[in-house]
């Protein structure tokens, strides 16, 4: 009796993890007046997720990859280029299609690459290349574009960077003095991988309520053009995780260029909008985080689905 039960309970179990991910959205998108409320929970959520991921991470798997210049060039000049093919379609529009493809790889991505089968150690060390490159890239070419400009370039710059840097690196040097340090905590951790997952599925109700409700309460509203960002950014998102897919499979990585060129630090991109550009064009970042994460439930349930099967 006691063996059907347990087995009925782990059936049930992997029946509840193959569709965690879009209840965790559902559940954000319906409760967001409330949920959005936890948003200042997300940095210590973030930070668990990383240290668990960084510590099957080892030191010397971090390097530059060619994969890594190839998807920071389209990362600047498909930017531009973006941004001239829709500029005479809506200004707006166009500049937060811009942001949509310069904003930097979101520091969640090397989790979700971690959870598919990628390569930490390529995600992490491209982590570090986008936010530094676009921190100095980023306010030189705003004020080409925009009249919006709120602060200065080297206010920006170190604005982008201790947004990110702390974020990152502590976790990181924390795994890493837990794996050298502490061995026999390092060997736990290493038992307790699936805790990301869990972790992920909370994020995601989060950043879902908080999205849903950016987009609800903003003030004087102008549906054309944010019609107009939420499908660029919906496009926008499934070319870079189809364009990253294909530059990683040709260096025999996918998954995690997939997710270097398709993850974006929203968040971020959010406040670049909002300060050097027209801050009705953070609407496509904000609603990048939907479909950025639709993407990642996606291929995360398909992932379980296949492992199910090959049992």
């Amino acid at each position: 009796m006691l063996l059907l039960l347990n087995s009925f309970l782990i059936e049930e179990m992997k029946l509840i993890k193959s569709y965690m991910l879009p209840i965790a959205m559902i559940i954000g998108t319906l409760g967001y007046r409330w949920i959005g409320e936890f948003a200042h929970l997300m940095p210590y959520i973030l930070f668990v997720m990383l240290f668990v991921t960084f510590c099957k991470l080892s030191p010397r798997e971090m390097r530059l990859s060619p994969a890594h210049f190839w998807l920071l060039l389209i990362q600047l000049i498909g930017g531009g280029v973006v941004y001239l093919t829709l500029r005479s379609f809506d200004p707006v529009v166009a500049q937060g299609a811009l942001i949509c493809v310069l904003a930097p790889t979101a520091i969640s991505a090397a989790v979700i690459t971690g959870m598919l089968g990628g390569s930490v150690a390529f995600l992490t060390s491209y982590i570090l290349f986008s936010n530094v490159a676009v921190a100095i890239c980023a306010p030189l070419i705003f004020p080409l574009i925009s009249d919006h400009t709120q602060k200065p370039f080297l206010e920006s710059v170190f604005h982008i960077c201790s947004e990110v840097g702390p974020l990152l690196l502590v976790p990181l040097i924390l795994a890493w003095i837990v794996r050298y340090g502490i061995p026999s905590l390092h060997r736990q951790i290493l038992k307790v991988q699936s805790l990301s997952f869990y972790l992920w599925s909370v994020a995601l109700t989060v950043v879902t309520g908080r999205t849903v409700k950016f987009l609800v309460e903003q003030e004087s509203p102008d549906y054309t053009v944010e019609i107009g960002c939420a499908v660029a950014a919906l496009v926008i998102c499934v070319c870079q995780f189809v364009i990253g897919r294909r530059i990683g499979k040709h260096y025999g990585d996918p998954i995690s260029s997939g997710q270097g060129l398709g993850q974006k630090n929203t968040i971020l991109a959010i406040w670049m909008a909002q300060t050097y550009l027209n801050p009705i064009s953070s609407i496509a970042p904000a609603s990048y985080i939907l479909w950025q994460n639709v993407i990642n439930s996606y291929q995360l349930w398909l992932k379980n689905k296949r492992s199910e099967t090959t049992k």
